[in-house]
C-alpha cells in the first residue's frame, strides 16, 4: 500500500447508530527538510569499520548535537550514515548546514584524505505527512534527491528554498538548473550554495542566471545537430576512415610515436573491447608526456585489422617511431607483448612481455610506458610518472565498466548509446571519483541534446524510460559537475562547449585551455580551443589551433578543416575558406553543417548558383525546422555583432530571408545583453 492509499485509508469513518467513530487525523504540514549523509560510506565502513563509526559518533556527539540546539532543528532520524532533519525556519536550516560543512572542513584537515568523514546535505521545503516524530511525503523525497545531487562537502537546496532566503543570508547560491530526479515527476529547480562567497546572490558569472538569457531562441531552433558536436565528435568518432590518405613529413623536433592497435590473442573475440581501450590507454599515457609527441588514437586505429608496413605507416603518419603488440587475456590472465620498432628501418629498437592478472593491469602498462620513455631517452617530470593521474581510477572493475560503454559510445548512434549509458553508470557506480566516466556520461547526454538522439530511444529503446530534450541537458550538465571533481581534457571540452551555448566566451576559452594543457597531444582539445576562439573573435589564432589537430590526427582532419574553413570565412579570406571547407565536406560528407559557412564563402565570391544548392542542402539538414535566419544563426554564437552579420547578410543574398529577420534577431541578442 503506498502511501497516498494509506491516507485514503486512515481517514475513512465508520456508522455506529449513535455517532461516528474515527482513526486519528493524519497531520500534514509545510516545513524545511535537510537531508545529509556520508560520501562514500561504504568504502569508509569496509576499510576501518571501528574506526569509521567511532569518529561519526564524535562528530555527532561534539558537532552536529550542538548546531542541532543552536539552531532550533530537530533530528527526525538517523539512518545508517543518513540524517533526516526538520526546521522551522529555512533561514535555520541554511545556516546550520553551512556551520556544519565549514565545521567540518576545519575538523578534516589533519585526517588523511581517505579517512575523512565528508557529508553531502539537500535542503526542501516542502508539504510533508507527520506521523509521530517521523516525516514523510514528497517534501522528504525531493531532501533526499537534492542531497544525492550535493558535491561532496556541499549543500544543494529547491527553487523554493532559493526564493524564500534569497537576501536573508550572507551566503552566495549558483543556479544549477532544473534536475530530473528518481520518482519525482516534474522537474526540480536546484542551486548550489556557494561556500566560498560571502554574497547572497545568484552567480551569474558561472550558473544559468546568465546562461537563461538565450532560452528562447534555443528552443526556438532545438539546436539540432549543431555546429560544435558535428565539429569536435561527428568526425573523431567515426569508425570508418576516410577515402584519402594525407602523407606529412616529420611534424615535431620532439620525439614522434604512433601506437598500432594491438591484436587481440584471447579466445574470446569479445575481448575486444579490452584490447582496444588497452591500446587507447596506453596512447593517452604517452600523450599526457609533454615531451613526447603522439599521434591520435582515431588515426592509429585506421590501421586495425590491416596489415603494415612500418616504415610506411612512419612516413604517412610524419613518426619516428612505431610502438605495435598484442594482448591475450584469459579470465583473470593477463599478457602483453610489445615492440617498439625505428620508422625508418623498420628494425626493432627493443621488445618485451608482461604477465600478471587483471588487479594488475594498471601497473603493467605503467611498466610498459615507462620502458618506452626510458628506450626514447625523454626527461619526464614528476607528474608524468604515472599513468593514475586526477580523474583515473584504481579500480579495474570501474575501468572495465567504462571500457565497455565507451567502445559504444565511440560509434555515436542512437542504439550505440543506448548501449553505453549502463556500462558508464556501472562505472560511476563502482568508482563514485571516476573523472573521466562521469565526463564520457556528460558527453554522450550532451551529444544527444544537440543531435537530438533524446527524441528518439535514448536510454531504452521501447521508449519506457527515455528523457525528455531539456532532460538530456539536464543529464549532461549534472554528469559534468561530478566530472568536474576530478576533470580529465574530455570534461573540460564539454564544459568550453556548453560555455559557449550560453554565449560565455571567457570561460569557454578557460576550458579549452584547461583542456590542452591537461593533454597537448589530445585533437580534441585543441579543436575545442578552436571554436572557443573563433566565436570570441580570434580567428586568426584559431587557424593555429586546427593546425595542430590536423598534425595530430592526420587521417581524420575533416572537423578541423571546418573550424580552420569558418576562422578563414571570418577573416574574410573567401578562396580559402571555399577550399578548405571543400576539403572538410569531402573527408567527411555526413558533416553537412559544413554546407552553411560554405554558402556564405560561395556568396563573396559570386558562387550565386553554388551558394543556392549548398543552403539547399543545408535546409534538408535542419530536417522539419523552419529555415529561418535565427534557426540558423542561434548556432553560431559570435561574440561581436559584425561577425554575425557577416554570415546573416551573406545568407539574405544566398536566398534565405529577409533583412528584417537579421535586425529583429540581433535586437534580441542586444537586449538579452549577449552582443558585443
Amino acid at each position: 500500500m503506498n502511501w497516498c492509499d494509506m491516507l485514503a485509508f486512515n481517514t475513512f469513518y465508520i456508522s455506529a447508530g449513535i455517532g461516528f467513530v474515527s482513526e486519528k487525523r493524519i497531520e500534514r504540514r509545510l516545513t524545511t527538510i535537510l537531508a545529509a549523509d556520508i560520501v562514500g560510506y561504504s568504502r569508509l565502513m569496509s576499510s576501518d569499520e571501528a574506526g569509521t563509526l567511532s569518529k561519526l559518533k564524535t562528530h555527532r556527539k561534539e558537532l552536529l548535537a550542538p548546531k542541532t540546539t543552536e539552531y532550533n532543528g530537530r533530528v527526525v532520524k538517523l539512518m545508517g550514515d543518513g540524517t533526516l532533519m526538520e526546521f522551522g525556519s529555512v533561514v535555520d536550516a541554511i545556516n546550520f548546514a553551512e556551520d556544519v560543512q565549514r565545521s567540518m572542513k576545519e575538523r578534516n584537515e589533519s585526517v588523511p584524505e581517505d579517512h575523512r568523514i565528508i557529508y553531502r546535505i539537500g535542503v526542501n521545503i516542502g508539504d510533508v505527512i507527520a506521523e509521530g516524530d517521523d516525516l514523510y511525503g514528497d517534501g522528504v523525497n525531493v531532501a533526499s534527491r537534492l542531497e544525492a545531487l550535493a558535491e561532496p562537502g556541499g549543500i544543494c537546496v529547491s527553487g523554493n528554498v532559493f526564493e524564500h532566503i534569497k537576501g536573508k543570508v550572507d551566503i552566495g547560491f549558483e543556479d544549477t538548473g532544473a534536475q530530473l530526479v528518481k520518482n519525482i515527476p516534474e522537474p526540480i529547480q536546484t542551486y548550489r550554495v556557494m561556500l566560498e562567497s560571502a554574497t547572497a546572490e545568484v552567480n551569474a558569472s558561472s550558473g544559468k542566471a546568465k546562461r537563461s538569457l538565450l532560452w528562447p531562441a534555443l528552443a526556438g531552433s532545438l539546436l539540432l545537430l549543431a555546429v560544435l558536436v558535428a565539429a569536435l565528435f561527428s568526425q573523431s568518432l567515426r569508425e570508418d576512415p576516410p577515402s584519402e590518405a594525407t602523407t606529412l613529413t616529420a611534424v615535431s623536433d620532439k620525439p614522434s610515436i604512433a601506437v598500432l592497435p594491438f591484436n587481440n590473442l584471447s579466445d574470446d573475440q569479445n575481448q575486444e573491447y579490452f584490447v582496444d581501450g588497452m591500446t587507447e590507454d596506453l596512447i593517452t599515457d604517452l600523450a599526457k608526456i609533454n615531451n613526447l609527441f603522439v599521434i591520435a588514437r582515431n588515426t592509429s586505429f585506421t590501421y586495425k585489422d590491416k596489415p603494415v608496413v612500418v616504415p610506411e605507416v612512419a612516413r604517412e603518419l610524419g613518426v619516428k617511431f612505431v610502438l605495435e603488440g598484442s594482448v591475450r587475456r584469459i579470465g583473470d590472465q593477463v599478457r602483453i607483448n610489445a615492440q617498439l620498432i625505428d620508422g625508418a628501418s623498420g628494425a626493432h629498437i627493443w621488445a618485451d612481455r608482461y604477465d600478471g592478472n587483471l588487479a594488475d593491469v594498471f601497473a603493467l602498462q605503467d611498466e610498459v610506458t615507462g620502458n618506452i620513455v626510458e628506450q626514447l631517452q625523454i626527461t619526464i617530470s614528476p607528474d608524468e610518472q604515472s599513468r593514475r593521474t586526477k580523474g583515473d581510477t584504481e579500480s579495474t572493475a570501474a575501468h572495465d565498466a567504462y571500457l565497455r560503454g565507451w567502445q559504444f559510445f565511440r560509434r555515436n548512434t542512437p542504439e550505440d548509446f543506448v548501449k553505453a549509458i549502463p556500462h558508464l553508470e556501472r562505472s560511476v557506480e563502482l568508482d563514485p571519483s571516476y573523472g573521466q566516466a562521469w565526463a564520457a556520461l556528460a558527453a554522450l547526454y550532451w551529444i544527444a541534446y544537440r543531435n537530438g538522439y533524446a527524441w528518439s530511444i535514448i536510454v531504452n529503446p521501447d521508449k519506457s524510460n527515455g528523457v525528455s530534450w531539456y532532460g538530456a541537458l539536464n543529464k549532461a550538465e549534472a554528469n559534468l559537475r561530478q566530472a568536474m571533481r576530478n576533470p580529465t581534457p574530455l570534461a573540460h571540452q564539454i564544459e568550453s562547449q556548453i560555455s559557449l551555448e550560453y554565449r560565455q566566451y571567457e570561460q569557454a576559452l578557460r576550458e579549452a585551455e584547461r583542456a590542452v594543457g591537461l593533454n597537448e597531444n589530445d585533437p580534441a582539445g585543441h579543436l575545442a580551443m578552436a571554436w572557443a576562439q573563433i566565436f570570441s573573435g580570434q580567428a586568426e589564432s584559431a587557424i593555429t589551433s586546427t593546425e595542430f589537430g590536423v598534425q595530430l590526427d592526420p587521417q581524420f582532419p575533416g572537423s578541423h578543416l571546418y573550424a580552420r574553413g569558418v576562422a578563414q570565412l571570418i577573416l574574410k579570406r573567401y578562396e580559402e575558406a571555399a577550399n578548405t571547407l571543400e576539403r572538410a565536406l569531402s573527408f567527411n560528407p555526413e558533416n553537412r553543417a559544413v554546407l552553411m559557412p560554405l554558402s556564405v564563402a560561395y556568396t563573396h565570391l559570386g558562387r550565386k548558383e553554388e551558394a543556392k544548392v549548398a543552403l539547399e542542402g543545408y535546409d534538408e539538414f535542419l530536417l522539419f525546422f523552419s529555415p529561418g535566419i535565427e534557426t540558423y544563426l542561434t548556432r553560431w554564437p559570435f561574440r561581436y555583432e559584425a561577425d554575425i552579420r557577416h554570415l546573416g547578410e551573406a545568407l539574405i543574398k544566398a536566398g534565405l530571408c529577409c533583412n528584417t529577420d537579421l535586425e529583429t534577431y540581433l535586437e534580441k541578442l542586444r537586449k538579452g545583453g549577449t552582443l558585443e
